[in-house]
């Protein structure tokens, strides 16, 4: 892991207002470490809350559809911090325990795909390849448009293309799982 050679903002910061009350409100009332890297710049992280609300809160796509490309991509990007929050999530999306465990293993050869069905292997294939290689096979494409519609496999793909986003930072800036 990265070094964290810039600091995180005080878990009690009060200012600047708008911003701190709204991350708040999204987070359930407290900032997690992410956030406090984050509100070192006031604009990166008005636009970054407002994205991930939507991401994370507005899509019409399935939830246990992004919470499997989210931990997939944390995995790949070895960022622990956002396995952590989001393995949770994806058992409270209907993932099984076995599922978030065999996700540590994804793009190995040791991954078991039975634990998987087809759309959801779908949606592995396109994290690993949009995390890895960046060009996603066309028929991965052409299975998850089949599947899921236009709408939602934009959406997909928009969830994989934010959570690469998210992983880089945690990554580049060491943000660290908070201690509890």
């Amino acid at each position: 892991m990265t070094k964290q050679i810039i600091p995180y903002l005080p878990i009690d910061l009060k200012e600047p207002k708008e911003i701190v009350d709204a991350v708040r409100a999204r987070r359930g009332g407290t900032l997690l470490n992410l956030d406090r890297m984050l509100l070192n710049s006031p604009a990166l992280i008005r636009g970054w809350n407002a994205h991930l609300k939507e991401i994370r809160e507005n899509l019409t796509l399935d939830d246990k559809y992004k919470e499997i490309g989210m931990c997939g991509v944390a995995i790949l990007n070895r960022a622990e911090y956002e396995f952590i929050h989001h393995a949770p999530e994806l058992l409270k999306a209907g993932g099984t325990q076995a599922q978030v465990d065999e996700i540590r293993k994804i793009d190995t050869d040791a991954f078991n795909a039975s634990l998987f069905d087809a759309t959801e292997l779908d949606v592995i294939a396109l994290t690993v390849a949009m995390t890895r290689h960046i060009e996603v096979p066309v028929e991965v494409m052409e299975r998850l448009q089949k599947t899921l519609g236009n709408q939602e496999t934009v959406e997909m793909v928009a969830v994989v293309a934010t959570y690469n986003m998210v992983s880089r930072f945690l990554i580049a800036t060491g943000v660290s799982p908070e201690s509890h």
